[in-house]
């Protein structure tokens, strides 16, 4: 089950704010993507795990978020993990078995407490030393 709306709205307007300046830390991380409809360039934090060439989400908001709605029509967005840059391409559903077993240990135990239901994965198409969003 998603979180309510009412906390997404909460998150976008106020939380997401705070939390870019945070990304690059641990699993925190910043995409950047477009607007489907608006074609404006949007960044979105967000908590994502690499594994090898692939990188996985726990859509912890569910499914119908606009930052994946915007990744699936573009087929792929940039993303800051660390000091990296990675593009990546077309995001890809995965079950719940698949998406949790794809998470560190700690994520793995508090997503069922969240009733985290949906994982994406993204392949990796490059990496590059993080300098600014140009």
């Amino acid at each position: 089950m998603p979180m309510p709306r009412s906390i997404t709205r909460l998150n976008r307007s106020v939380l997401n704010k705070g939390m870019v300046r945070l990304t690059g830390h641990g699993p925190l991380v910043e995409i950047q993507h477009v607007g489907r409809r608006s074609g404006r360039v949007y960044r979105t934090p967000l908590m994502a795990f690499r594994r090898g060439d692939v990188v996985t989400i726990a859509l912890t908001y569910g499914r119908h978020v606009d930052w994946l709605a915007n990744v699936r029509a573009a087929k792929g967005c940039r993303m800051r993990m660390g000091h990296r840059q990675l593009t990546l391409g077309a995001p890809s559903s995965l079950t719940r078995e698949v998406g949790l077993s794809r998470m560190p240990l700690l994520p793995r135990m508090l997503l069922p407490i969240l009733r985290c239901e949906d994982y994406v994965e993204l392949p990796l198409i490059a990496d590059v030393p993080f300098t600014g969003w140009s």
